[in-house]
């Protein structure tokens, strides 16, 4: 999460000099061409038609909307602004784990769920922060905000989705098998900049940056994500993801010279102290790492 939460800003910076569809589609084709090694004709007929139906879903949500509205809204709103927004992941977590796969949603994270809530609605009344940060004032930060939102909930589908099939699938397969879906899908939409962009007008480091971004997206944090996923609930899984806007707001503050407002700040508050509601000290937790004696 904490490599996912970087990625945020580091993808403003690089869609400042690299159209959004380009910059999709280059993220795919490296990563299959670093994950080709697991694409064995003999090993994927093995998978069965509910797990191509599964990783599909996953690959449609979890890579290839994700990445679209992700991009598209940093590009108009600030990459704190998104940090904050994306936070709200374990709470959309809870819900759809509680709706899909029947887990116990307790008074605390409906509590957490409200808290959340709050604090999207204090950002987009304030539109963001306007003038703290925000690459678009008005209606612009306003879009770019639900843009994110909607990226909220593909990622939320993508965790729960996740849940399922890591307990038949290798991590790794994974991993290859949905990017391969989601290049696919991104394909269409990234072959007329790819065939048109002027390559040499982006510098070396954008280009070093979109490959870093490449791999710790689309394979180191998804690899990490998928190992871990299978050992936690769901709803535990999702409290992680806090780590996210934390690691966001650092690189827009540090890097990209944003200037966060009180509009961030309460949101902020009010999102991260339900993640704390929902996750400590709690049964699912007490479940989850009781089993370790070094804890």
């Amino acid at each position: 999460m904490a490599l996912v939460g970087s990625n945020v800003g580091l993808g403003k910076s690089i869609i400042a000099e690299v159209p959004v569809l380009l910059f999709a589609l280059l993220r795919f084709l490296i990563a299959i061409v670093c994950l080709s090694p697991w694409y064995r004709p003999a090993r994927m007929r093995q998978v069965s038609r509910a797990e191509w139906l599964n990783l599909f879903l996953m690959a449609f949500f979890g890579t290839f909307m994700f990445t679209l509205l992700m991009l598209g809204g940093v590009r108009l709103t600030s990459a704190m602004a998104a940090g904050v927004i994306t936070s709200t992941i374990p709470a959309t977590v809870a819900i759809l784990s509680w709706l899909w796969l029947r887990e116990r949603l307790s008074r605390r994270t409906v509590m957490s769920v409200l808290l959340a809530v709050s604090g999207i609605a204090v950002l987009n009344i304030a539109r963001g922060g306007g003038g703290h940060g925000d690459s678009a004032g008005g209606s612009g930060a306003l879009i770019g905000n639900l843009m994110i939102l909607g990226a909220v909930v593909c990622e939320s589908i993508y965790v729960i989705l996740s849940r399922r099939l890591s307990q038949t699938l290798a991590a790794i397969e994974i991993c290859a098998y949905t990017h391969l879906i989601g290049g696919a899908l991104m394909l269409p939409l990234g072959l007329v900049p790819l065939l048109t962009f002027d390559f040499g007008s982006v510098g070396t480091t954008t280009w070093a940056m979109l490959l870093w971004y490449a791999l710790s997206a689309s394979v180191f944090s998804f690899w990490l994500w998928m190992k871990g996923i299978r050992h936690v609930p769901a709803q535990l899984a999702g409290v992680f993801t806090s780590v996210l806007p934390v690691a966001a707001a650092v690189y827009g503050i540090v890097v990209l010279g944003e200037q966060p407002g009180w509009a961030h700040g309460v949101a902020l508050a009010c999102v991260l102290a339900g993640i704390a509601l929902a996750s400590w000290p709690g049964p699912i937790a007490r479940r989850a790492l009781g089993s370790d004696p070094s804890r």
